[in-house]
C-alpha cells in the first residue's frame, strides 16, 4: 500500500490494489500549554515547575553586621604640659608607649623664672615675715610655676631654693609624644607598616629647652577603649542609640563581649562614606590591642514588614527581580527591596499578599540572554 493514498472512506489502493487502512492518531492532548505560550520571549516569561513562595507580613528581628576597629576613648587622654619655660635636666620616660602611671616622675626641669620666684619667696619670709599678703602671692605664684605643695614647704623649711622642679603625670596609661595626635585616628593602622617611625627615641631629650605652656606629653588609657563600627548608608536609618551589639575581635574571637552603641557621629569621615557609631567598653590589662580589626553584630530590635526568602530575589544590578506565576508562566517584575537578613530580604513595594513568585529565581535565568522587566 502507498501512504500517499488518502481517501475519506474503505477501498482499495489504485496502484497496487491492497485494501486502505483505517489511519489513527495517537499520544496525549496538552491542555496547559498554548502556541502563545511557546512564542513568549524568554527573558520575559519561563516556563517551569518550580516551587512558589509567597511574601509574609511578620515582625522579623533585624541583625545588622558591621566592621570596624578598637581605637583610644579620647575621654581618658591627658596632656603632660610644662608650666614655666626651662631645661630639661633629666627625663624619666625613654621610649614611645612606655608606661606610666598617676603621680609617676616625668622629668626635671631648670627654670630661671622658678628660681627666681623662690628666692623672692625666701627673702620675704626672712624680712617681712609679717606681709602675708606679698608671702600668699609669693606662693600662689610657685603653686602656679609647677612646683609642688610638697616641694614649696621644703624649699621654706629648708631656706634654700632647689634648682629644679619635677613634672608629674597625672595619668595613667602610654606615652605619646604631643605631636602624635593622629594615633587616635585609624589611618596610625596603615602607619604601623613603617616599624622605624613606631620605634624610634622620643623627640625630647635632655638637655633640651621647652616653653611655658609647651605640650609634652599625651598620655592615652588602653584600658578604656572604643569600638569603632562603620555601618553602610543604607542600614544606617535602623541603629540607633541604645542598640545592643556582639564585638568580636578578628584576633582573638573567644574574646566577644556585649556591649551597647553610645553615640553615632553626626559626620562622614573623610576617608569612609559610611555612618560611624562607637561603643564604649572597659579593655582592662589591654585584653584587646589598640588597632584591632573587630566584627560587630548590632540588634536593632524587631521590624514589622514584607519578607522574601533571599533566594527568591534576583539582583540585577540597582534592581531587584523577581518572577510572578502568572497563569503557566512566571514573569519577570521588578521590586522595591531593603535590608537583608538572615537569609530573608525586606519587600518595600512592588509585591502584593496574593502574588505568588519563584522560590528560587536563580532556576529561571537563561544565561544567553538578559531579563527584561515591563515597567
Amino acid at each position: 500500500m502507498h501512504p500517499q493514498i488518502i481517501k475519506d472512506k474503505p477501498g482499495s489502493c489504485p496502484i497496487c490494489g491492497m485494501d486502505l487502512v483505517k489511519r489513527s492518531v495517537t499520544g496525549e492532548k496538552v491542555n496547559d500549554v498554548t502556541l502563545n505560550d511557546l512564542l513568549r520571549p524568554s527573558n520575559q516569561y519561563v516556563l517551569s515547575r518550580i516551587p512558589t513562595v509567597h511574601s509574609q507580613l511578620r515582625d522579623e528581628p533585624v541583625e545588622i553586621t558591621t566592621y570596624g576597629f578598637i581605637t583610644y576613648d579620647t575621654r581618658q587622654v591627658g596632656t603632660v604640659s610644662s608650666n614655666t619655660a626651662g631645661r630639661i635636666e633629666k627625663l624619666y620616660v625613654k621610649f614611645r608607649y612606655q608606661k606610666v602611671s598617676k603621680g609617676q616622675k616625668i622629668m626635671d626641669i631648670y627654670s630661671p623664672e622658678l628660681l627666681t620666684a623662690q628666692q623672692n619667696l625666701l627673702f620675704l619670709l626672712q624680712h617681712d615675715a609679717d606681709n602675708q599678703v606679698l608671702i600668699s602671692a609669693a606662693r600662689q605664684k610657685l603653686l602656679l610655676l609647677g612646683m609642688s605643695n610638697q616641694q614649696l614647704d621644703q624649699v621654706i623649711k629648708s631656706g634654700k631654693p632647689v634648682f629644679t622642679v619635677s613634672i608629674y603625670s597625672a595619668y595613667n596609661g602610654h606615652i605619646h609624644e604631643s605631636s602624635a595626635e593622629e594615633g587616635m585616628q585609624p589611618k596610625v593602622q596603615a602607619g604601623m607598616k613603617d616599624v622605624s617611625v613606631l620605634t624610634e627615641e622620643l623627640p625630647l631629650k635632655e638637655g633640651m629647652y621647652v616653653t611655658k605652656g609647651q605640650n609634652l606629653f599625651i598620655i592615652y588609657n588602653p584600658s578604656k577603649a572604643w569600638a569603632v563600627l562603620n555601618i553602610f548608608s543604607g542600614q544606617a536609618g535602623m541603629v540607633k542609640v541604645g542598640d545592643k551589639v556582639r564585638i568580636a575581635p578578628e584576633t582573638a574571637p573567644g574574646k566577644d563581649f556585649r556591649a551597647s552603641i553610645n553615640f553615632i557621629e553626626p559626620f562622614y569621615r573623610p576617608d569612609s562614606k559610611t555612618t560611624t557609631a562607637r561603643v564604649y567598653f572597659d579593655n582592662p590589662g589591654m585584653g584587646i590591642p589598640i588597632g584591632s580589626q573587630v566584627k560587630g553584630t548590632i540588634f536593632s530590635g524587631a521590624r514589622s514588614a514584607r519578607w522574601l526568602p533571599e533566594e527568591a530575589v534576583l539582583t540585577l544590578g540597582l534592581d531587584k527581580v523577581v518572577f510572578i506565576k502568572k497563569e503557566d508562566a512566571f514573569i519577570a517584575h521588578k521590586i522595591e527591596a531593603g535590608i537583608v537578613n538572615n537569609h530573608l530580604i525586606q519587600v518595600l513595594n512592588g509585591l502584593s499578599e496574593n502574588d505568588e513568585v519563584a522560590a528560587n529565581a536563580q532556576y529561571l535565568v537563561d544565561s544567553e540572554s538578559f531579563i527584561k522587566v515591563k515597567q
